[in-house]
């Protein structure tokens, strides 16, 4: 016959067994939430990883034809574009954002200066194209220019953080605008970036380049790359009337950093001087 005491000892040890059980779930649901607070951690670092990478990996300067932010990819050493790209390759692309013609010859002088008289509706402005750096390219630039493509034409784009550029070249002055063919890169991979210079804009795409230019007002150490035929092609330099970029960029751009320039300037005539 169970005694009293020995059925207060059986609940005893039953309420025992019961705490004992409620401590172990209690100690498994920590274990289970510092695991899945620890596997969180992780996730969200590795996201942060991702978007730091993705946001920041690209140090390419946004001087494209077509987008803001182009990303080139690095060609192979010893590739150099002068080699490649001559005779020139005019590629159609699209419809052209005014009315143009491609280039009558595919093997153009590689040799000599064209001086250009840039009419602008801030002054005048004068360009030295130089074919010996740029052969496709300068001969793309004056048969444009002889066809008139570039008359009342907007700069549609200023920068005026980490590279000091003013960009131009397109009709429709939304940065989207080409002559409906593309040139053929020319870069070297060693060009230089200093005020005064006249290169071409492009996309991350190789050959991309179209009508769009951009004039360097500041020294842009930021726009040399070294990413050989992908850097952007140089192929002349202002010889004259840079205070008129000078001013566009004192006023700064809307959105400030990199947009259109608060004081417009519109290239009126784009002459060669004979």
């Amino acid at each position: 016959m169970v005694t009293d005491k020995q059925r207060r000892a059986a609940e005893q040890r039953r309420l025992r067994r019961q705490q004992q059980r409620r401590a172990e779930q209690v100690a498994r649901r920590r274990k289970f939430a510092l695991i899945a607070s620890a596997v969180g951690t992780l996730v969200i670092i590795a996201v942060v990883i991702v978007f730091v990478v993705s946001t920041n990996g690209d140090k390419s300067t946004p001087v494209a034809g077509s987008t803001k932010t182009p990303s080139p990819t690095a060609t192979s050493a010893g590739t150099t574009a002068a080699t490649a790209s001559y005779p020139c390759t005019w590629t159609k692309s699209g419809a052209p954002a005014k009315p143009a013609t491609v280039p009558s010859t595919t093997t153009p002088p590689r040799t000599g200066k064209v001086d250009l008289l840039v009419q602008t509706s801030r002054g005048s402005m004068t360009f030295a194209l130089d074919r010996a750096a740029a052969p496709c390219t300068v001969q793309s630039f004056v048969s444009l220019a002889e066809e008139g493509y570039f008359n009342s034409t907007p700069c549609h784009r200023l920068t005026t953080s980490g590279i000091y550029v003013l960009q131009c070249g397109d009709p429709t002055g939304t940065g989207t605008g080409g002559p409906g063919y593309t040139v053929p890169d020319e870069a070297k991979g060693n060009e230089t970036y200093p005020a005064g210079t006249i290169a071409m804009a492009r996309t991350p795409t190789e050959h991309s380049g179209g009508s769009q230019f951009f004039i360097v007002y500041k020294d842009s150490p930021n726009l040399m790359q070294h990413l050989g035929a992908l850097q952007y092609t140089v192929f002349g330099r202002v010889t004259s009337g840079m205070k008129i970029i000078d001013q566009v960029a004192a006023k700064g751009a809307n959105p400030a950093g990199d947009g259109k320039p608060k004081l417009p300037v519109t290239l009126t005539n784009v002459a060669v001087v004979q």
